[in-house]
C-alpha cells in the first residue's frame, strides 16, 4: 500500500499569495520555511497550495513569519520552459491552521 501525507510546521517565508479564477475558484500560495538541526542544520522552503481554503483564511491571510501547520501530499507539477522540462515538487494541502501547537484541539484517531 503506498501512502501520501505530508505534514508540516514551519513560519511563513513571505506574504500568502491568493489568485481568484473567473470560474470563483480560489487559490492560495505559501511559501513555508523549515528549520532542521538533524542530520546537519537547514533551511528548506517548501511551497504549498490550499485550493478553495476556508472564507476565514482568505478573510485574514497569515502575515509573513507566521507559524503555520499543513496537512497535505506531495505531488510534482511539470511545465515547458524556454531552456526545457522544468518540474518542481509541492505540498497541495488538505488543510492550513495558523495556530501555534498549543491552540490545536486534539485529533481523533
Amino acid at each position: 500500500m503506498d501512502l501520501n501525507l505530508v505534514v508540516l510546521c514551519g513560519r511563513l517565508a513571505v506574504e500568502p499569495e491568493l489568485k481568484v479564477f473567473g470560474s470563483g475558484t480560489r487559490l492560495i500560495r505559501f511559501l513555508v520555511t523549515i528549520r532542521s538541526d538533524w542530520p546537519k542544520r537547514r533551511v528548506d522552503v517548501i511551497p504549498v497550495t490550499l485550493w478553495d481554503p476556508p472564507d476565514d483564511l482568505v478573510d485574514e491571510l497569515p502575515p509573513k513569519g507566521q507559524r503555520v501547520w499543513v496537512c497535505g501530499s506531495a505531488q510534482r507539477r511539470f511545465w515547458e520552459a524556454p531552456d526545457g522540462r522544468r518540474s518542481r515538487l509541492e505540498i497541495v494541502a488538505e488543510q492550513v491552521n495558523v495556530k501555534d501547537v498549543e491552540e490545536l484541539e486534539p485529533i481523533a484517531i
